[in-house]
């Protein structure tokens, strides 16, 4: 119904309340005839090939048109699939702009008005670069094509993890190589580092996304860090640090007020020689507390036994920053009883004995030295 004109300050009575709960629907599928009209507007085919193309897609198992009057074109799981794997590597290629343009590029020969060899050249070029990174990128489509149509999607070695920030379902963790986790929901797949553990984390949810966070490990004597399942395969950020070859995790994360991304837990640069990396405090690890790079595999074993450690806001003379350290009265190695100590991992003695990396020679100067008293200098809070 049409609303009545109403002024500002204009007093109506209120005769009925009413909540009416509702979804949004998705749109149908395109009939037959709206297909070839977005295929002509985008410059796609002609009225000879037009035809042609439908048929092909169909032939191929990627489309089904169904029968009755409206003709409707559906696409099928084989379709579904294939189109995702596209939008993973190489989006571009999803698009109609781009094969519209190569057909106006081939009208403009045909007129006269554009070079062939200079056409040719060009899309050559664009095609060879694009052959090249799918290529290179051709293992994300693999892992979609197993996850939909292989018996792991259909349970087998799989288990319900973590909920999905779109439908809100649980996704499937499968836990055959390379592990992944599987959304049966969305038909989606989501690459997860290898060599380790996966594991849901506390149901923390990423606030970008509303996914839920899982907890990569590879042990005792090795990396531990959080991740999105969504911003490790399409990270949100451009130039963030990447956990070696993979995606972002929390600790490459620049978000400003998540508590597990890189600025809630980065201590200092990485200490391994050549690596841009940042050492970042790993809260999961206590009692045996440790740093992990967020680039490289380097790692740094702190203080054993503290009750907590927590990142500073403050830094040291040297640049990185101050550490809390919280230790049991029956168990501090605190001159005097003090269970507080606030200090600089590199400078303060009280880390001295127990500094050590997990791999390589320290080539940090600061690491080397003990007995060293920088800016922290044994800031103890006295006992409490």
């Amino acid at each position: 119904e049409r609303l009545p004109a109403v002024e500002a300050g204009e007093w109506w009575p209120l005769r009925e309340v009413r909540l009416r709960e509702s979804q949004t629907c998705p749109p149908d599928y395109l009939t037959e005839s709206e297909l070839i009209t977005l295929m002509e507007s985008y410059g796609i085919g002609t009225d000879a090939s037009i035809a042609t193309h439908i048929e092909n897609v169909c032939r191929r198992n990627y489309v089904a048109v169904t029968g009755g009057r409206r003709r409707l074109v559906v696409p099928t799981n084989l379709g579904v699939v294939l189109i995702h794997g596209y939008q993973r590597i190489d989006p571009e290629l999803c698009l109609p702009t781009m094969r519209g343009e190569i057909e106006r590029q081939l009208a403009l020969i045909a007129q006269g008005r554009a070079d062939y060899e200079a056409v040719l050249a060009y899309a050559t070029d664009i095609f060879r670069r694009k052959f090249a990174h799918f290529a290179a990128n051709v293992g994300r489509m693999d892992e979609l094509f197993e996850a939909s149509f292989s018996l792991q999607a259909a349970g087998l070695g799989s288990k319900p993890l973590s909920r999905c920030g779109r439908c809100r379902r649980y996704m499937r963790l499968l836990t055959v190589r390379p592990q992944r986790l599987h959304c049966t929901t969305c038909d989606q797949t989501y690459s997860l580092p290898q060599g380790g553990t996966i594991k849901l984390f506390k149901e923390i949810t990423c606030p970008l996304d509303g996914f839920e966070l899982v907890l990569f490990s590879t042990g005792a004597r090795g990396k531990t860090y959080p991740l999105c399942p969504l911003c490790y395969n399409e990270p949100p950020f451009e130039g963030v640090a990447a956990e070696g070859a993979g995606g972002m995790s929390c600790t490459g994360c620049p978000h400003p007020t998540c508590r597990w991304a890189v600025a809630q837990h980065a201590i200092c640069g990485c200490l391994e020689e050549g690596c841009e990396g940042v050492l970042c405090l790993d809260p999961t690890s206590a009692p045996l507390w440790k740093a992990n790079c967020n680039r490289c595999s380097y790692l740094v074993h702190l203080v054993r036994n503290a009750h907590r450690i927590a990142v500073s806001g403050d830094a040291c003379e040297c640049g990185a920053r101050l550490l809390h350290l919280d230790f049991n009265k029956n168990d501090t190695p605190l001159p005097g009883g003090d269970t507080y100590f606030l200090g600089c991992m590199l400078c303060d003695e009280v880390f001295a004995d127990h500094l050590a990396a997990a791999h390589g020679a320290l080539r940090h100067p600061k690491l080397k030295g003990r007995g060293r008293r920088g800016r922290g200098g044994g800031r103890r809070g006295g006992g409490r």
